[in-house]
């Protein structure tokens, strides 16, 4: 579950941007693009070049959504940790700290390019 009053997101696993929940195609703005998503369980979380969307999938049905939305306009700094050499888990963290004094903290699992990551935060951060 994507719960930002935790500050933690836990065991975001990357998938296919085609397998991206269509539903926020009318969320972006011009010009903005999914360049990454992950998944928990039933939730997914995407960051755009604007912005992450955290998408909250509730009740028994999974029809009633809940939808949050990061921009990175607000970012004041972040953090990254990349995986340990030969670690049995490997997994990256990204701590995201906004103007506001909110902080969102992500646990990526498997094959993630945190690089890329960073890079796309950096891009918006420092041109803002």
């Amino acid at each position: 579950m994507i719960n930002f009053n935790q500050d933690t997101v836990f065991n975001l696993t990357p998938i296919d941007i085609s397998k991206a929940r269509s539903e926020v195609d009318g969320l972006l703005v011009n010009g903005e693009m999914i360049v990454s998503a992950f998944k928990t369980v039933r939730d997914q979380l995407l960051f755009t070049n604007k912005r992450i969307i955290a998408i909250d999938v509730q009740g028994l049905t999974g029809m009633r959504k809940s939808y949050t939305s990061l921009p990175f306009a607000n970012v004041m700094y972040f953090t990254v940790q990349t995986p340990g050499f030969l670690e049995i888990f490997s997994d990256s963290e990204m701590t995201l700290y906004f103007s506001n004094g909110f902080t969102a903290r992500f646990e990526f699992r498997g094959s993630v390019d945190i690089g890329a990551i960073g890079r796309y935060v950096s891009e918006y951060v420092l041109t803002k």
